[in-house]
């Protein structure tokens, strides 16, 4: 129990005032089995990290969670999944879930991670929110697909949180993806700061945005940057080879 307890301090608790039913956790690099330079706790089966290594990394997580997370070959794309009906990994980028102790889940390396849950705590969601998913609508898909199994739900009975992403300091970015933020939505260029011939971009801001055009006013998160913090978490823009972090939430019993 040292060890377990060990790796649950390593975890980052979602702070928002969501409804006592609904659990979450972000896990961080540490804790876990892998070696450099996907040390330690690397969640990520695609990443040419050991087999063994990652599997016991995912292991190292069934001490808290009821079952086994409905794992995503995510790819940047705006497909939504039912977590409860999922019997193989799918190909999506989101899922959510109304069934109890479905764990849905989002590995990311820089890519803002969002969950989702409503005041009631009858359904939640995550989601992989890297700039290509987020500029092409994996945010609005997944709320609609949200509302779409829940008559009774509106927008503004949802809440979100935003997990840790690349920073708005460090997300350096070339004038054709600002210019595909702003085309789909001209307030994204608020998001956007110029540096030289680029751009740095705040994909929280952009998440938000999007949240709260939806009616989804209740935005929360902790905005801590993957790229500056190589002690606490894997970063892709970085490292290039590294491993990847686990956001889940589930519905308890």
């Amino acid at each position: 129990m040292i060890a377990s307890s060990k790796l649950f301090s390593s975890f980052i608790q979602p702070n928002w005032p969501a409804p006592a039913n609904v659990k979450a956790l972000q896990t961080t690099r540490k804790g876990g089995v892998s070696l450099a330079p996907y040390h330690s706790l690397n969640v990520g089966d695609h990443v040419n990290d050991n087999p063994l290594n990652v599997a016991r990394n995912r292991q190292l997580l069934s001490d808290y969670v009821p079952s086994e997370p409905v794992w995503l070959n995510q790819v940047h794309g705006t497909r939504v999944i039912d977590a409860a009906l999922s019997n193989c990994v799918e190909t999506a980028d989101a899922a959510f879930t109304q069934k109890k102790e479905v764990v849905c889940v989002t590995m990311t390396a820089d890519c803002l991670p969002v969950l989702l849950c409503d005041t009631q705590g009858t359904v939640v969601a995550a989601i992989h929110a890297g700039w290509r998913s987020l500029c092409d609508g994996v945010i609005e898909a997944t709320v609609a697909s949200m509302l779409g199994q829940h008559s009774a739900l509106q927008a503004n009975q949802l809440m979100a949180w935003l997990g840790p992403a690349i920073g708005p300091h460090a997300f350096e970015v070339g004038s054709e993806v600002r210019a595909q933020f702003v085309e789909r939505d001209p307030q994204a260029s608020d998001a956007f700061t110029a540096s030289g011939d680029k751009w740095l971009g705040n994909l929280a801001m952009i998440a938000q945005q999007r949240l709260n055009q939806l009616g989804v006013d209740a935005v929360y998160g902790i905005h801590e940057c993957t790229y500056q913090d190589s002690a606490k978490y894997f970063s892709f823009r970085r490292d290039g080879d590294t491993g990847r972090m686990a956001t889940l939430i589930w519905l308890s019993a």
